[in-house]
């Protein structure tokens, strides 16, 4: 295919995001106006010199930038405009399903309350399936650079909002920062009825993956790159069909690989891995899903077949009822089939 092939059959392929912070969604010229609106100064003059601090050589480099534009989100209307946008961008994208973390203690750490962020976010995801179809649902994740005793704390706030929340999972500088040392609030989550997931083996080393899954007893793996460097833990991702998120263009710009290239998805495709194309902070690391899905494909040399079978993936490793996700599992078969 050529590459306007290639285009225009991703952007009309239906897809579901996994892995995506809203709060990196958060793109400069929002940044910009909700800062105006609530008489807040940025560190930046204008538009573009903020575009140009988007450079990065580490995670925690990003969270840097990330944490500095999260602090101009203050009323519930913030937290909508911000979750609207993306579920435009994902209208414009054929993603049809998106499940969707959030960080309360990146707000709640700065007097924002809980509630606050959680209905300016649930009213726009409302919103975007009435309006534009779109099912959505809502990740919360711990910031792993904090105690234990904060996401314990965090946990209960989220309480109340329980019907609103499917699951918890683990964000934020991932080295030094095991998943062990959350183990005891997983553990409540778990009894709580959550669904598990752990960014694990981005930046950390492969035994972060087991450790999520031994000791957090998550269902997916955020990232997971790491899991080539020991193949005991493929096996055992492969038989279990633990699904991993992946996100290209983050690990990129993030310097987990030199080049997208050296994205390792195709071998974990090859090798039977339930391996999934996502778009991390989008807002700072130049592409949505659509280019996420394109970059790639160019780059490591990704066929129409296998990008259904990512999209494919993407339903799999979903959160959706099961009649709902065998429904566009389908809808993905027959776009493909029927594409010129």
């Amino acid at each position: 295919m050529s590459n306007d092939d290639l285009t225009a059959f991703i952007q009309h392929l239906p897809k579901a995001e996994l892995h995506v912070h809203i709060e990196g969604t958060f793109e400069p010229e929002w940044m910009f106006r909700i800062a105006e609106r609530n008489g807040i100064a940025l560190d930046f003059p204008d538009v573009e010199t903020l575009k140009r601090a988007y450079r990065f050589n580490n995670l925690q480099e990003f969270l840097d930038i990330y944490y500095i534009g999260a602090n101009v989100l203050i009323t519930e209307e913030d937290f909508y405009d911000l979750t609207m946008a993306y579920l435009r961008k994902c209208h414009e994208q054929t993603v049809v399903h998106a499940e969707i973390f959030f960080d309360p203690q990146t707000h709640t750490d700065r007097g924002v309350a809980f509630d606050t962020v959680i209905r300016g976010i649930r009213r726009a995801l409302e919103e975007g399936e009435r309006r534009l179809g779109i099912t959505t649902r809502l990740i919360m994740c711990f910031l792993r650079h904090l105690t234990e005793e904060s996401a314990m704390e965090t946990l209960a706030q989220a309480r109340p909002y329980r019907e609103w929340i499917i699951g918890v999972g683990l964000d934020s500088s991932e080295l030094g920062h095991p998943p062990s040392k959350f183990q005891r609030v997983f553990d409540l989550a778990r009894q709580e009825g959550y669904a598990l997931m752990a960014h694990a083996g981005e930046e950390g080393p492969a035994s972060y993956i087991r450790e999520a899954l031994d000791l957090l007893h998550v269902s997916r793996i955020d990232h997971g790159n790491r899991c080539l460097d020991d193949p005991a833990l493929v096996e055992e991702l492969v038989a279990r069909q633990i699904p991993l998120t992946l996100c290209p263009l983050s690990n990129l710009e993030l310097k987990v690989i030199r080049d997208l290239s050296d994205h390792p998805v195709k071998i974990m495709l090859d090798r039977g891995l339930l391996a999934t194309i996502h778009s991390d902070d989008p807002a700072y690391f130049g592409g949505y899903m659509n280019e996420n899905y394109l970059q790639t494909a160019l780059a490591v040399g990704l066929d129409r077949e296998v990008l259904r079978r990512l999209a494919v993936n993407s339903f799999k490793a979903s959160f959706l009822a099961d009649d709902l996700r065998e429904e566009w599992i389908r809808r993905v078969d027959q776009y493909c089939e029927a594409y010129p």
